[in-house]
């Protein structure tokens, strides 16, 4: 209910940020930490406001957090802030020059919490700092009208000396899919690529807080579309766009998936690519996708997986990243393992926003993508992908996303090897794991070890090989196990 809830809730984030404050990882100006979003997209510095925690908050604004952040009611960090009456933290984020006057899904105001929960203070802190007092929100009330007693009064007398006009401005509703739109969009035209009339868009088969996903038909052919979210469909974003996606049309390599065309329609922008039969590895691991995953054909998406990396790895232009993860390689009806480019980065997402943290290595939480090697930071994201396919568990399952980030980068927390795991694959993964990113192999050295391990997987299904494992636990108690596999 909107009336006695002080924002919007996410899971318990308190520990999360005041516990492991770790100055000496936040090195960099500019940290991935302060990205990681929990399941109700908190971030830390929402955290941080929502509890009080000062230093921490001045810790994240110095590395970088954005503060006009919103979580998935919409809320900013200053809504938590003033919700909670926490007046230093109020002040910093006016210094920093956060949107005193943000909405939220409710249409409140910062200023609509200070005064329903009486906090007289720092209401006065956000008019003095520009909030108005005349916002309507979605139920037709302006913060004045949630104020109980005189305070009301003593705050019109406060917004009239500091020149308000008390004039009701009125509830304008910005919440379709997310996005912020001007009406200017509407003389936006399309930009090339598919027009919008030839899509056939049949049914929402999934989502995150970057876009939904849509199956559909082009032209005959069974399509997915990803339809991101955008906060305003701008033509510099336009152009950007139509610079960025055909360099994801890459057809040259049996394990990418290229991205068919794009298509932009105010207020949306849409990313084409094929469906695929099994849906993502993901999917095809944690969810009953009809496949049984057994040691020879994990190794064979691993190998998939490894050759498409190669490839992507080798190409001199610069194209926009894929985050390497299970959700984000795609299995084909002959089981072939795909890199998704329809899940890349583009340029005009935001950045402030970091997905599925239990893939990315940790020194990609601690620092900014300048700062590191991407590739290196990729292989480390595999070494996760090969113990995922070898366990057949969601790794660090126990966790929130962000709990497993902060962790993964605060506190050492790494993936376990546990029993059934052969030597050969554990070594493997460790070797791609290794702290030192300059020490990690490249995937043009994995995909020998692979083959090997592949080779000797077809053996021991002749009968050619001992009884052990090869390098993977099996979905059941009665598969049969197979053979060591020597790596060299």
């Amino acid at each position: 209910p909107h009336e006695g809830a002080r924002v919007s809730r996410g899971g318990e984030g308190l520990g999360i940020v005041g516990t492991w404050y770790a100055p000496d990882v936040f090195h960099g100006r500019h940290c991935a930490i302060v990205l990681l979003l929990d399941d109700h997209g908190f971030s830390p510095l929402h955290w941080g406001c929502r509890e009080g925690q000062a230093n921490v908050v001045d810790m994240l604004m110095q590395r970088g957090a954005r503060i006009n952040a919103t979580n998935r009611g919409d809320d900013t960090s200053l809504h938590l802030a003033a919700a909670h009456g926490h007046r230093d933290i109020v002040q910093m984020l006016l210094k920093q020059r956060a949107d005193v006057n943000a909405v939220n899904e409710h249409g409140n105001t910062p200023l609509h919490y200070a005064c329903f929960w009486e906090y007289e203070e720092v209401a006065e802190q956000l008019i003095a700092g520009g909030a108005l007092v005349s916002i309507v929100n979605r139920y037709g009330e302006t913060p004045l009208m949630k104020c109980r007693g005189r305070l009301s009064k003593r705050l019109e007398e406060f917004a009239l000396k500091q020149g308000q006009d008390l004039k009701p401005v009125p509830f304008q509703d910005q919440s379709y899919l997310g996005m912020k739109t001007r009406s200017r969009d509407a003389t936006l035209s399309r930009s090339r690529g598919i027009p919008l009339e030839e899509l056939h868009l049949e049914n929402r088969i999934g989502g995150s807080m970057r876009g939904d996903v849509w199956r559909g038909k082009w032209q005959g052919n069974d399509i997915v579309a990803k339809v991101l979210k955008v906060r305003e469909l701008t033509p510099r974003l336009l152009r950007t766009f139509n610079d960025e996606f055909p360099k994801l049309r890459i057809f040259s390599h049996p394990n990418v998936l290229p991205v068919l065309g794009g298509c932009t329609e105010a207020p949306c922008v849409y990313v084409i690519s094929q469906h695929v039969h099994y849906g993502s590895l993901f999917s095809v691991l944690h969810r009953d996708k009809g496949i049984t995953v057994d040691g020879p054909q994990a190794l064979h998406f691993a190998s998939g997986v490894a050759r498409g990396m190669a490839f992507l790895h080798s190409l001199e232009k610069d194209i926009p990243r894929v985050r390497l993860n299970s959700k984000h390689v795609m299995i084909d009806e002959e089981r072939t393992a795909l890199i998704s480019m329809a899940d890349a980065e583009f340029s005009f997402q935001e950045k402030a926003k970091l997905y599925d943290p239990q893939w990315v290595a940790p020194e990609a939480l601690v620092k900014s993508p300048s700062e590191i090697n991407v590739r290196s930071a990729d292989m480390w994201s595999y070494a996760v992908l090969l113990w995922e396919l070898s366990t057949r568990r969601i790794p660090f399952a126990q966790y929130t996303p962000m709990e497993a980030g902060m962790k993964i980068a605060t506190e050492g927390l790494r993936v376990e090897i546990v029993p059934g795991i052969s030597q050969h694959m554990n070594r493997l993964i460790r070797i791609c794991m290794n702290e030192d990113p300059g020490k990690r192999p490249s995937f043009d050295q994995v995909i020998p070890i692979l083959d090997k391990m592949k080779n000797a997987a077809k053996k021991a299904a002749l009968g050619e090989g001992t009884n052990s494992n090869h390098g993977s636990v099996p979905r059941t108690p009665t598969t049969p196990r197979s053979p060591v596999i020597p790596v060299a």
